[in-house]
């Protein structure tokens, strides 16, 4: 049976799954949604070492890894440290790259002083409106508004420590369109399979069936490749 490891972006919880996971359940799939801190003194090595974790906790010889938008560095960062304990990397519109690299190193100059400056006391960033995730129907607003949290700064700067493990691990990087970041080549630039969905950032709440559509398929294409 496969597991999915589902890992929230920023600004997020593991609430940004639930329209997920019971279509995974419904095709036999197990889930695991676990939490990155948001106190101000966690980073992304603290969130890689959630997923760690969780990794250990899997009893699953068929682990599929996902990680949505900041998480992709979360996810890759995770992977590198269990590369025995998962099959497959998925980034869904996912910031990604080499070993050294950071949300901020990524992001272009205009993003990164929006953030920095968002950042009054220096040390979390306020959660910017659903707008932002190409959330714009307006229930879907009403759930999500009340749910975004304040993301630590720290997570952004603090930079991948990846020992080349996680590159031996076959991936698929999920890009949205249209896009307002090139996702799309922060996935082929580390050598995974890009897969476009017309959907916004936040797809799994807009368009839960298309992704798990998508993450069912890499599992298939998973186990073909197995047998």
């Amino acid at each position: 049976m496969t597991t999915f490891v589902l890992v929230h972006g920023a600004w997020h919880g593991p609430w940004a799954w639930d329209r997920i996971v019971p279509l995974l359940h419904a095709a036999g799939a197990r889930t695991v949604t676990p939490e990155l801190g948001a106190s101000t003194g966690h980073g992304l090595h603290d969130h890689a070492e959630s997923v760690v974790t969780a990794l250990d906790a899997v009893r699953d010889d068929d682990v599929v890894l996902v990680g949505h938008s900041y998480a992709g560095l979360v996810v890759r960062e995770a992977a590198d440290a269990r590369p025995d304990a998962v099959g497959h990397v998925v980034l869904v519109d996912g910031w990604a790259g080499p070993d050294g690299t950071s949300l901020l190193g990524l992001a272009p100059d205009t993003t990164v002083q929006a953030l920095l400056g968002a950042a009054g006391d220096g040390r979390a960033i306020p959660a910017p409106p659903p707008a932002a995730y190409g959330v714009t129907d307006p229930d879907d607003v009403a759930w999500l508004a009340p749910r975004l949290i304040p993301q630590p700064l720290r997570s952004f700067a603090e930079t991948t420590r990846l020992s080349g493990a996680v590159d031996r691990i076959p991936g698929t990087a999920v890009w949205c369109r249209p896009q307002v970041y090139p996702f799309d080549r922060f996935g082929a630039a580390i050598g995974y399979r890009t897969l476009a969905l017309d959907a916004p950032h936040d797809v799994m709440l807009t368009h839960p069936e298309a992704l798990a559509g998508v993450l069912l398929g890499v599992q298939e294409r998973e186990a073909r490749s197995l047998g």
